[in-house]
């Protein structure tokens, strides 16, 4: 009798175990790499581009992050600067494709394809489109590994940058976990999660809009005559910030100039930092410094790398939501462009993919829904500054976080590739509401209307503000990728841009746990 009993306390535990588990998503990890590559780039000589004048090279590096598709191929996005030259401000956008196959523990290849948009600071980039091949060697080390070799360069829509280099990179492995998109917006208490693959340590992030202003101390002029100095050029953008730990951090902060000088001022900042916590949380304080490329617009950075040390305080609205405000510099090494910052924001803190955590403020789980979109815009008719008016073209990069199954806020960065325009660059933000899914849960329908900083490649867009509102659709091609298309006008304050544009893309979406 006694082990009849037994038995059945014993199935009935089992039962219930079950019941809590099998409804908690699958936890999947994904496996990633980020990227950091520099190139040093021959410029056109000056027979082609009508100079007397011989240019040094460009150094061009590059930030991206790409995804595993199985044990050898990845496909990603990369955002590359000029950080050395005479072309500061030049940027591109694009996306990666390639193999990477180990011959021995540590020795690998890496064959890849990068093909992009973009450029400005005058430089000969035709309509923006460019491809840049590889083959590189690379060592693998513990938690690193460093690679290089040949690439190529080619703005082939009618520019002149063209030419064979090396290239060297470093590659960090950064994978990461999450649920299917169908699991967004489910709610559990964090006791149902305990023996599960989430019962472990979260991560940190922290994802924040901001407005920044620079205060223009250095006395060189724009390269357009323009006096600069005492001038203040408004910047809008958005950072993300990753946590090493309970207190370090590494940041991305990307921004546009939208008021002050002639659009298509930009910067893109990497960097790290202390996170310092006070008042039962409630306070920070963190100090930054930052490296990266910016220019644009007639300011003129030279070869376009900049220093950003920062101090920063925040103050706790709501549970996850803080007002940040920031004061410091942002300068070239010489100072030849120094400039006084002065930026508030909204930042919104991440607690992620996992529940042992000494907060006990935290009770529950929650899937939030997260979506990055590659996509490919036409402007019709984008009214020019000077040059003749033509369709303008664009690839572009969007990124959505999910508020609840309706809402969602965005972020978005493209740049110009065909169209005569190759210096042409937005940053926007916003808002965005799409429908329950229709048609055997195939298809969504959304609306979206973003904003924000846009400007170069002779484009009239003004001071550089711009609004684009749209609808479109999303069918289901997988699990985690969607089609996207989409309709809608963007009109410039300030400037004669005013088009009606379309766009097609790829949409990956995911969902990640986030503590409540």
């Amino acid at each position: 009798m006694q082990k009849i009993i037994l038995l059945l306390i014993v199935l009935t535990s089992s039962h219930v175990l079950f019941s809590q588990t099998e409804n908690i998503p699958e936890r999947i990890t994904q496996k990633g790499f980020a990227k950091i590559d520099f190139l040093s780039i021959k410029m056109p000589p000056p027979e082609d581009i009508g100079s007397t004048f011989n240019e040094p090279n460009m150094g061009f590096t590059g930030i991206h992050y790409n995804l595993f598709l199985n044990e050898s191929f990845y496909t990603g996005v990369g955002l590359y600067g000029s950080i050395a030259g005479i072309r500061g401000g030049f940027f591109t956008l694009g996306v990666n494709a390639g193999l990477k196959k180990y011959f021995s523990e540590k020795l690998y290849i890496d064959t890849g394809f990068h093909f992009g948009g973009g450029g400005g600071a005058g430089a000969a980039d035709g309509g923006g489109a460019f491809i840049l091949p590889h083959v590189n060697l690379g060592y693998q080390f513990k938690n690193f590994s460093l690679n290089g070799g040949w690439s190529y360069v080619n703005f082939f829509d009618g520019g002149r940058i063209k030419g064979h280099q090396l290239n060297i990179a470093l590659e960090i492995p950064l994978d990461f976990e999450y649920a299917s998109y169908k699991s967004a917006e489910d709610e559990m208490e964090l006791q149902n999660f305990e023996n599960t693959n989430w019962d472990v340590k979260p991560k940190r992030n922290s994802l924040m809009v901001h407005f920044n202003n620079l205060k223009v101390l250095s006395e060189a002029n724009a390269t357009t005559g323009e006096v600069l100095k005492g001038k203040t050029i408004k910047l809008a953008g958005f950072e993300f910030t990753s946590y090493l730990n309970d207190n370090w951090f590494t940041f991305l902060k990307v921004d546009g100039a939208y008021d002050g000088i002639r659009a298509g001022y930009m910067d893109v900042l990497l960097g790290g930092g202390y996170h310092l916590s006070m008042n039962k949380n409630r306070t920070n304080i963190l100090a930054k410094l930052g490296f990266g490329g910016g220019g644009g617009g007639g300011v003129d950075t030279k070869g376009g790398f900049l220093f950003y040390p920062d101090l920063s305080i925040e103050q706790q609205l709501f549970k996850d939501i803080y007002v940040s405000v920031n004061k410091g510099y942002l300068l070239t090494p010489n100072k030849d462009f120094y400039t006084s910052t002065f930026g508030v924001g909204i930042k919104y803190y991440i607690e992620r993919n996992g529940i042992k955590t000494d907060n006990t403020s935290f009770k529950k789980g929650k899937f939030k829904g997260f979506e990055v979109i590659v996509k490919q815009d036409m402007y019709l008719n984008a009214k020019r500054m000077e040059t003749p008016t033509e369709h303008m073209h664009q690839i572009s990069l969007q990124i959505n976080l999910d508020l609840n199954k309706n809402l969602y806020v965005a972020a978005q960065t493209s740049f110009a590739n065909f169209g005569n325009a190759g210096a042409y660059g937005e940053g926007l933000v916003g808002l965005g509401i799409k429908s329950n899914p229709l048609f055997n849960n195939s298809t969504s329908l959304f609306t979206q209307l973003i904003g924000g900083a846009a400007g170069g490649g002779n484009i009239s867009t003004g001071q550089g503000l711009i609004i684009k509102p749209s609808l479109g659709v999303d069918y289901e091609l997988s699990k985690t990728l969607n089609l996207r298309a989409a309709a809608g006008y963007v009109k410039a304050k300030g400037g004669d841009l005013s088009s009606p544009f379309i766009n097609l893309g790829l949409k990956y979406n995911i969902s990640f746990l986030k503590l409540q």
